[in-house]
């Protein structure tokens, strides 16, 4: 099912997830849900509170770009980071329209369970790395734009406006 997305200012976006505690049919419901979103929304990962539901489930899927296919993670928690880092532009479903570059680190180790309640462990590099790590700081209430500098959020944050406001118009 198709989902609706929650842009920036919802309160549900700055929210810290609640950890899933029985990853169960509800909980492999709202993950079809959230692939089915992303897909919609031609987006590369999305996460449970970008949809409302406050909840620490994610989904990506790199494919189109050339990574990897589509990962459904539970309760994920990034247990490694390199120390290289890489500067890329993002974008942020929630923010559609607003893209900068933001610097994060080149590979990182994900700890999770998958869609059955299994343990998982995730090596991932390049644009996969920087999609999970995207999707858990939504998870802890944190969005791309709090990865910028005071000035090039404050810029984005007009240009949001203003292409709200146009939507009003």
């Amino acid at each position: 099912m198709i989902r609706e997305i929650r842009l920036l200012g919802d309160p549900v976006l700055r929210t810290v997830a609640d950890p899933v505690e029985d990853v169960d049919d509800d909980v492999r419901s709202l993950v079809g849900d959230l692939m089915d979103t992303m897909y919609e929304a031609d987006g590369v990962g999305l996460a449970a509170p970008q949809v409302g539901i406050a909840l620490r489930v994610i989904v990506v899927d790199t494919r189109e770009e050339g990574g990897e296919g589509p990962l459904a993670l539970v309760n994920p928690r990034i247990v490694e980071s390199s120390s290289g880092t890489e500067k890329a532009e993002e974008g942020c479903l929630s923010i559609p329209g607003i893209a900068d570059i933001v610097e994060r680190s080149c590979a990182v180790v994900v700890e999770a369970l998958d869609p059955d309640g299994q343990p998982l462990r995730v090596e991932a590099e390049g644009l996969r790395a920087r999609a999970l790590q995207h999707e858990v700081d939504h998870l802890d209430g944190v969005l791309f734009l709090d990865r910028l500098s005071a000035l090039k959020r404050r810029m984005a944050l007009q240009k949001w406006r203003k292409l709200q406001e146009g939507d009003d118009a």
